[in-house]
């Protein structure tokens, strides 16, 4: 799930560019802090998005980031990231797409399903096939006789 402190958001539904996507209107800002880690994508647009400190390393190792169009972030689970539209493009709104990265407990459920789930879902289909086959193949031994 995703904690948003939103001035003003609003999911875009326009546009082939940007299907899909959230839109984040010029003066505004956006505060994410993820329960779960995950990706923020640039669509179209630039942004400036800054991380809560303390930021280890050198001085110019300050959390802040400069995202254009086709660039991504990636935001661990509980970090704190605040980010708005930047410079020129600054006067246009930013599209952009946040995308959870998947837990150990998805891919465990994946492999799951990938392993056990599938092949006897696969099985059992095949099983109804033959049967249906079978019943067929009979049926028409017994039309002939007749």
């Amino acid at each position: 799930m995703l904690t948003k402190n939103i001035l003003e958001l609003q999911q875009s539904y326009g546009g082939p560019a940007v299907a899909e996507c959230w839109k984040l209107m010029p003066g505004r800002a956006i505060s994410l802090q993820p329960r779960e880690a995950g990706v923020l994508r640039i669509a179209q647009g630039q942004v400036w998005a800054t991380f809560d400190g303390p930021h280890p390393g050198h001085g110019n190792e300050s959390g802040d980031h400069f995202l254009q169009a086709g660039q991504a972030l990636a935001v661990r689970a509980g970090q704190r990231l605040v980010f708005e539209p930047w410079g020129k493009a600054g006067a246009a709104p930013v599209y952009f797409e946040w995308t959870r990265l998947p837990t150990a407990d998805t891919v465990r459920a994946f492999r799951w399903h990938a392993a056990v789930v599938q092949p006897l879902h696969d099985g059992g289909r095949a099983l109804l096939m033959t049967g249906c086959a079978l019943l067929r193949s009979i049926s028409a031994r017994i039309a002939a006789r007749a």
